[in-house]
């Protein structure tokens, strides 16, 4: 799998794109194939989308999607004998979100006529698994962290812990050709084959947060598209295998602080990747190196785990207020609806304020903008926001809040008046189940395997 040129080591990884399911184009896939990548790995999560995924047990892309970047790559790594590694499968990482994925690889695996070695990594772990860990003293909080015991830890509706590169690496040395892997640390899933091929960990795990989002560290990311990394002993290079887009050290560096509270210390399970030193080069038109990237190791291994639980059921409704004499009075004229609906609905379905909660959310600025006139026509979003007990308790608010919103009166004007458009019938809409993060934290297991069983399959 290693490179040797002369006497220095190099391993090639591909990163296909940077969510499974948003697509890549195929000709930049096949060209970076022609670079003869060691690996090719695919993040498909993220917690960018919030706390639902986790909680539903659903995935956020497409089945059809999912299915057409997979099949490119697992057909494209057979023919060349690279392996496949995808983590945080399904969105989430759960065991559902796991499974749904392992079926579609399945399934293309029956329909492509293909026969590999195929490693499950399950990711989620129960509320008696975190007890145990709480009981320990093993569960720690990162800041900011909510409070937490065992009645708290019971409530979860589902948590999953997030891996280092040791479960894929076991996987590899198992010989695994395509790993569905559950919640993933992302940069693991391209650290894991230059760790496992013992390289430097200070330009692989900075490589790796490069990777992460495919071509996200180019100069302009036109749509989603794969990223190449050479990655040696005191170097790496990047370059996108798409012609038409570049990386410049500009792009490099800012995508080291994506997502990052600090531009320079970068957490991983096993340690601290250090880029203070980190210098970077131009490399031909469209090709960047990295230098003096360092990885500093912890005496203490820890796992992140998310959690979420159950916070209600929710309704929301979208409207738009134009009316100026309304505009000028919003925050008031909004309290006031907001105490009124309450009345409604404590009378009418005999349900306490402190049982519910009913949110107001403005989109957009009510003051004229400069130059414009206050009479001249302007609007600004409102949206409604209900979450309760159940369902229907829900909805019974919902009717209540925006037929209340949508009459309730100003003293300059008398009559019935009509102060939210509302441009869907009907004006309200059915959140389902809502769900909240109640979990910042990190675990430190004996063992970086521990938490995460892998089970090997013969296609």
């Amino acid at each position: 799998m290693n490179k040797e040129v002369g006497a220095s080591r190099e391993v090639r990884v591909l990163a296909a794109t940077g969510m499974l399911g948003t697509g890549f184009s195929e000709a930049s896939f096949n060209r970076a194939l022609e670079w003869n990548p060691d690996v090719i790995g695919c993040d498909a999560g993220s917690t960018d989308p919030g706390p639902y995924y986790l909680g539903a047990g659903v995935p956020m892309s497409s089945r059809e999607a999912v299915k057409r970047d997979l099949r490119i790559m697992i057909k494209g790594g057979l023919a060349k004998g690279i392996p496949v590694l995808v983590g945080s499968a399904g969105t989430a990482g759960g065991a559902p979100h796991v499974e749904w994925t392992v079926d579609i690889v399945k399934e293309i695996a029956a329909e492509e006529g293909l026969h590999f070695r195929l490693a499950e990594i399950q990711s989620e772990i129960s509320g008696e698994k975190l007890i145990e860990y709480f009981r320990k003293g093993k569960m720690k909080p990162l800041h900011p962290a909510p409070a937490i015991d065992e009645s708290s830890l019971r409530r979860i509706t589902r948590a999953v812990a997030a891996m280092g590169p040791e479960p894929y690496i076991k996987a590899l040395e198992e010989g695994a050709q395509v790993v569905i892997a559950g919640r993933s640390s992302d940069t693991a899933i391209y650290a894991a084959v230059p760790i496992m091929k013992r390289l430097n960990h200070g330009p692989t795990w900075h490589a790796a947060k490069i990777l992460e989002c495919g071509a996200g560290s180019v100069e302009q990311r036109l749509y989603p598209d794969c990223m190449m990394a050479w990655i040696g002993e005191d170097h790496f290079r990047v370059e996108p295998p798409n012609p038409e887009m570049k990386c410049t050290p500009v792009s490099v560096v800012s995508h080291t602080l994506y997502e990052n509270a600090d531009p320079f210390r970068l957490a991983e399970p096993s340690g601290v990747l250090d880029t203070s030193r980190a210098t970077y080069h131009q490399d031909g038109e469209r090709g960047v190196i990295v230098r003096a990237s360092e990885f500093h190791h912890s005496p203490t291994y820890t796992v992140k785990v998310e959690g979420v639980q159950l916070a209600g059921y929710g309704q929301i409704a979208m409207g738009e207020i134009r009316d100026p004499v309304v505009i000028r009075q919003l925050d008031d004229f909004l309290n006031d609806a907001k105490n009124r609906i309450m009345e409604k609905v404590k009378t009418s379905l005999n349900l306490d304020r402190d049982s519910y909660r009913l949110h107001f959310r403005v989109l957009g600025d009510p003051r004229p903008s400069q130059g414009r006139k206050e009479s001249e026509a302007y609007g600004v979003g409102v949206v409604i926001e209900v979450l309760a007990e159940t369902r229907e308790k829900a909805a019974g608010i919902m009717a209540i809040a925006w037929h209340t919103a949508l009459h309730h009166p100003v003293k300059e004007w008398s009559g019935l008046v009509s102060q939210i458009a509302f441009p869907y019938s009907p004006p309200n809409a059915d959140r389902g189940a809502v769900y909240q993060f109640c979990l910042n934290h990190v675990i430190e297991p004996d063992d970086p395997l521990e938490l995460f069983p892998i089970t090997m399959t013969d296609l």
